[in-house]
């Protein structure tokens, strides 16, 4: 799907935040103007831009705010939280970079003050960690006891805390489960304050979480899901293979093997390391990774993502850990139900969705949304609703089992 940009990055970040209109993260005419007025393939403009859209936003927000106006305030300051982590996407790409951090944290901060106006309960949380603490919003149906079903959802490479509000946890209070959204290592404020990188045993992140939920009374421990996005969908099948505890897993998309994903673009002899010294290989990655990044605006953001993300000094090192993170002789043990989504045109893990599918040996669904429903996109960008209605019917049905 080609929207306003040539760029197939640009228009896809474009969709990611436009499709957030469906719930709150977005105003559609915002989204044009603003876009209308980026540089194709400029990313000192895309980060001017976006900012200028969110700064008037909150603005707004804080308008209706001193004006009692509690709704309108709510609504602006989730819409300019969404444009502030848009503005801040490319950032990275240009390591020290000194405005991530704060167009980050005004992302964050816009998003907290709407959550003190939203409709449902919702309480920031700090789950203990190995030493340390991962950050969480844990959102609930209403303020009762009530134990009911609960999804816990964690993102991927780049997703923050607060946009996974947007993409399922306001999908799981219309429809009557409490939903826990953390950011674990390599992700949101983990990786900005914290700085702690990911970690491929995803289990040992989980762990923790399922545990903070089994000392909540509003959450029935017989109906616990765990929903992972984009590389998400390689960390949450990932833990629930050792943390039966869950009760269903979801996949949005599958993600079977990552550094298959990636060893894909870079040449043959870093799948064949024998065959060559390593100095050798150090000095081809770092080649062929700006060869890579001259030409693709995608790959330029993708490979530095990954080495702040994963906390290597070099190409060749990120190369080598992506090894670790794959489902190969793990898939096998996960026994809980999994659906695994896919897009017809998923652009950065074509393949892997399928293929982690059919080396799951658990009660196990698959669906493939089409470019024709507008739903075959990447995680389904600009289809939320699409997505959300496959995730939550099939989560009815499974938990339906159960009672």
């Amino acid at each position: 799907m080609q929207l306003v940009f040539k760029d197939p990055s640009f228009s896809y970040e474009l969709l990611r935040v436009l499709g957030y209109a469906a719930s709150g993260g977005a105003d559609i005419g915002e989204c044009l103007s603003t876009a209308s007025r980026i540089q194709e393939g400029d990313f000192e403009s895309w980060y001017t831009e976006w900012s200028k859209t969110a700064e008037r936003v909150e603005a707004l927000a804080a308008a209706s705010l001193a004006r009692g106006s509690h709704q309108s305030a709510c609504e602006a300051y989730l819409r300019a939280s969404s444009y502030y982590r848009s503005a801040e996407f490319y950032l990275h790409t240009t390591p020290g970079d000194e405005r991530g951090l704060p167009t980050w944290e005004k992302s964050r901060s816009c998003f907290r003050q709407a959550l003190k106006l939203l409709a449902y309960p919702c309480e920031e949380v700090e789950i203990p960690y190995e030493g340390t603490t991962l950050p969480g919003y844990f959102y609930r149906v209403d303020p009762s006891p009530t134990p009911r079903p609960t999804l816990i959802v964690h993102g991927g490479y780049d997703s923050t805390g607060e946009e996974l509000y947007f993409m399922h946890a306001f999908a799981a209070l219309q429809r009557g489960y409490n939903c826990l959204t953390f950011e674990g290592p390599g992700q949101g404020s983990v990786i900005r304050l914290q700085h702690v990188p990911f970690r491929p045993d995803w289990e040992a992140v989980v762990a923790p979480v399922v545990d903070y939920l089994g000392t909540q009374p509003s959450v029935d421990p017989d109906h616990l899901a765990l929903l992972g996005v984009s590389f998400g969908g390689y960390l949450a099948p990932r833990a629930a293979a050792y943390e039966h505890r869950l009760t269903a897993c979801i996949a949005v998309d599958g993600l079977y093997s990552f550094s298959e994903s990636i060893q894909r673009y870079f040449p043959r002899s870093f799948a064949e390391p024998s065959q060559t010294q390593e100095q050798d290989l150090e000095a081809l990655s770092l080649a062929a990774a700006e060869a890579l990044m001259q030409r693709s605006i995608t790959l330029r953001w993708a490979i530095t993502q990954g080495l702040w993300t994963f906390g290597v000094p070099s190409v060749y090192a990120y190369m080598k850990l992506t090894s670790a993170y794959t489902m190969e002789g793990i898939a096998g043990q996960i026994t809980c139900p999994t659906l695994i989504c896919d897009g017809e045109h998923d652009q950065f893990f074509a393949g892997q969705a399928k293929k982690l599918y059919d080396a799951l040996t658990c009660t196990k669904s698959y669906h493939l949304f089409s470019e024709e429903e507008g739903a075959g996109e990447h995680c389904q960008a600009g289809a939320i609703l699409r997505l959300n209605q496959e995730v939550f019917e099939w989560l009815d049905e499974v938990f339906s089992q159960r009672r």
